[in-house]
């Protein structure tokens, strides 16, 4: 019996490396590649180690793309963290602190959730015109912001639904009114659903091509965009483009290793029950 458990165990094994090793082949390809020098890239040989490290494609592609990792990183921080504060907020009120209407005001924010990008680019686009928040990363900011409310918020109504409405009694029989519960009571115990939200958002912003590109001028350009600036005008260096897309894609990797934990922990914590 413990023979046959180990055996299913063994294979169950194989097939996760199996699965691994099968998604991390574009990995592979583009890290290879981002090591070799140009004269060794060829179709052919795509799958070959190089036969002599070259770590200028990096360094190449960190000089063009630095301050569009800036960029970036300032967008993804300043929107999740502005999109985390406001679905708190929001998940807040419509869990514990209950009105007239409240219900549809949170199917009204939930559906925000299912239109298209591309439907409200063209007057999203007019809108920060007019306000005078088109070309840089203000505007962007925003947009991320306003955008990531209908996740965020769904997020923390269904975490602090599961905190026991006692709680919020003892806190308002001691004086508290309702911003007073939140910063002292809600605050505090909403870390895990915060550590989802922030790397939910993080991932989504740091990922986003369609609003950067419509919405900011080349100097203020996120690295998403910018990495088309890496092809050259003849002769496309397939090296340092794979090395940009590398460094492109290392900040959020580096999120999961680091924060994982605390996203699993999150989930598990409830802040994704329905």
């Amino acid at each position: 019996m413990r023979a046959r458990r180990a055996f299913r165990q063994s294979w169950h094994y194989l097939l996760l490396a199996a699965a691994a090793a099968f998604f991390l082949m574009p990995v592979y390809v583009m890290l290879v590649t981002g090591l070799k020098p140009f004269a060794e890239v060829a179709l052919p040989r795509m799958w070959h180690l190089p036969q002599q490290l070259s770590f200028d494609n990096f360094a190449a592609a960190f000089n063009v793309l630095s301050g569009n990792l800036f960029n970036s990183l300032l967008v993804a921080i300043l929107g999740a963290l502005g999109s985390a504060m406001l679905g708190s907020l929001n998940g807040y009120v419509l869990s514990k602190w209950r009105f007239r209407g409240s219900n549809f005001v949170f199917g009204a924010m939930l559906f925000g959730m299912f239109i298209p990008y591309q439907s409200v680019l063209i007057p999203l686009v007019r809108f920060m015109q007019e306000i005078n928040l088109y070309g840089g990363l203000p505007g962007l900011i925003l947009t991320h912001i306003v955008y990531g409310i209908p996740i965020t918020t769904l997020i923390f109504r269904n975490y602090f639904a599961t905190v026991p409405t006692e709680v919020v009694d003892s806190a308002q029989i001691d004086g508290a009114g309702v911003l007073g519960v939140y910063r002292y009571i809600m605050l505090p115990i909403a870390i895990p659903g915060f550590a989802v939200t922030i790397i939910w958002q993080f991932t989504q912003l740091w990922n986003d091509f369609l609003f950067a590109i419509a919405l900011t001028e080349p100097r203020h350009w996120p690295v998403t965009v910018a990495l088309q600036n890496l092809a050259g005008a003849r002769v496309v260096e397939w090296n340092v483009q794979m090395a940009g897309a590398l460094l492109a894609a290392l900040p959020t990797v580096l999120v999961y290793i680091i924060l994982g934990r605390y996203f699993l922990r999150g989930l598990m914590s409830g802040s994704l029950k329905g």
